[in-house]
Formats: structure tokens, sequence, C-alpha cells
């Protein structure tokens, strides 16, 4: 290989680095994304499943939660930094009759790709 390719290649390695520690996602972009998620998913799984008078107090008592529901998420969760991206623990354990759940999510390029979700029912 010549000079002049191992230089562009090497310049390659450092722009895509470059890019994948800026678009790194933080703990607080982490948050607000696992905060949305579990809001989606207590209204649309959760709320149904209880008596069909209570679903629509159900709905109103997640938005009222959410504060409480975004400080367990903060409190519960471990990042990992690789540096270029970052992976995310959470265990989540809300006192009530709801079950627990752990959720691994990796943060990569400004997203995050949940690739584990277990519950404990």
């Amino acid at each position: 290989m010549s000079k002049i390719n191992q230089g562009i290649c090497k310049l390659g390695l450092i722009f895509s680095g470059s890019i994948l520690t800026i678009t790194n996602p933080g703990p607080g972009n982490y948050e607000q994304y696992a905060s949305e998620q579990l809001n989606t998913y207590l209204k649309q799984d959760v709320c149904p499943e209880i008596d069909q008078k209570l679903s629509k107090p159900c709905s109103i008592l997640v938005d009222f939660a959410r504060p409480q529901l975004n400080m367990a998420i903060a409190d519960q969760t471990q990042r990992r930094n690789f540096l270029l991206f970052s992976i995310y623990q959470t265990e989540l354990s809300i006192p009530s009759t709801l079950p627990d759940y752990y959720f691994e999510t990796l943060g990569i390029f400004d997203k995050f790709y949940t690739y584990c979700a277990e519950s404990s029912d």
C-alpha cells in the first residue's frame, strides 16, 4: 500500500472516530429516551390491561408520575462509556404491583437502540 493510501486510510479512521465520539449521546439524552419509551409502554401496554373504567385515570397517573419515573431511571441506570459509543444498563424497580425491568441500550450516532428488555413477572 502506498504512503498516500495509508495517509488517506488514517485520515478516514480519525474522521470516523471523531464523528462517533461527537455523536455519542450522553446520560441526559438517554434519560429522556428511556422516559419516553417507558411512558409509551405504560400507556399502550399496561393501562389497557387494567379495567376499562380505570384505563383513562391510569394514563393520567402515568403523566403525573413522569418526574418520579425520570428520577428512577436516572438513579437506576449505569452508563459504560466506550468513547465511540455507550451502553446503558437500567434496572428499573418501581415499588408497586408492576414487575421489575432490566434494559440494555446502545447509544451511538445520537440514537438509542434497546437490544435487551426483560421483566421479572
